[in-house]
This record gives structure tokens, C-alpha cells and sequence, in this order.
């Protein structure tokens, strides 16, 4: 049985069952994702998040600061996929197109770049921040 993000960051000591609590009380009232409530209440940090997912759903983690990314992929994906799902393009061997995103469980997306592609998808976990940070290198402007 899957364990819930909230069970894996108590087990990991990076909240308390406290802070959980009232992680998901604000979460029922302003809505969005529990992941996001924690780092805004200041209770955990992205990376925090991202590693907890990685055990939740087995996804494997790649931190994007020291990747090489290739100018070429920037041809492949373009940038306004890429954006609207937070999806960098990593590497293209045969016929596997590997990305990292911050949502790997969007199959939606992952479709849309199978199809833009006429490529097996295979998706990375990455921070956000890193993400689009990757993003603004790899289709910066000149």
C-alpha cells in the first residue's frame, strides 16, 4: 500500500505529527497542494518534498544544478510545453526522450510530449525551483 506524503515526512523526522495537523487544517481551508502548504508554512523545504515523493512513488530524484543540459532538446520540447509543465528536457537515446519534471505523476503531459515526440517518455523528480531555473538556461533568449 502507498504511504501518504504527510506518513513519509514524520517517519523521515522532517515535520511532526503537529505541524502535519495543521499543514492539512490550512490545506482543507486554502486549498492546494499539501507539499506546498508545508514549505510555505516554513515547515519543510523543497528538496524535503521532492525525496519524500521519490520513496512515495518510486520516481528517481535528479538534481538539475550540475546537469548538462543540451541546446539541441531545446528543439525537440518546445519552451511553452516545457513551461506549462515544468518538464526539462534531458536526453533523447533511441527512442526514449528523458525529461526531469516537478509533477511525474501528470500523465496528461507526459503524453502530450510522447506525442510531440514519437518518444517513450521516462521522468526524472526534480525540484521546482530547479526546474525553472534549467528552463530559463536552456531557452534563454540569443
Amino acid at each position: 500500500m502507498l504511504k501518504k506524503l504527510g506518513e513519509i515526512l514524520v517517519f523521515n523526522e522532517v515535520v511532526t505529527s503537529e505541524q502535519l495537523k495543521l499543514a492539512i487544517e490550512v490545506q482543507r481551508t486554502e486549498g492546494g497542494l499539501l507539499g506546498d502548504v508545508l514549505i510555505k508554512l516554513g515547515y519543510a523545504k523543497e528538496r524535503d518534498i521532492v525525496l519524500a515523493l521519490t520513496m512515495q512513488y518510486g520516481f528517481p530524484f535528479l538534481p538539475l544544478e550540475s546537469y548538462e543540459l543540451k541546446k539541441e532538446l531545446a528543439e525537440v520540447l518546445p519552451e511553452e510545453m516545457a513551461r506549462k509543465y515544468s518538464m526539462v528536457p534531458l536526453d533523447m537515446i533511441g527512442s526514449i526522450f528523458t525529461v526531469a519534471m516537478s509533477d511525474p505523476l501528470n500523465t496528461k503531459a507526459i503524453e502530450e510530449a510522447e506525442s510531440k515526440t514519437s518518444k517513450k517518455v521516462q521522468a526524472f523528480i526534480s525540484t521546482v525551483s530547479s526546474i525553472y531555473e534549467a528552463l530559463d538556461k536552456l531557452y534563454k533568449q540569443g
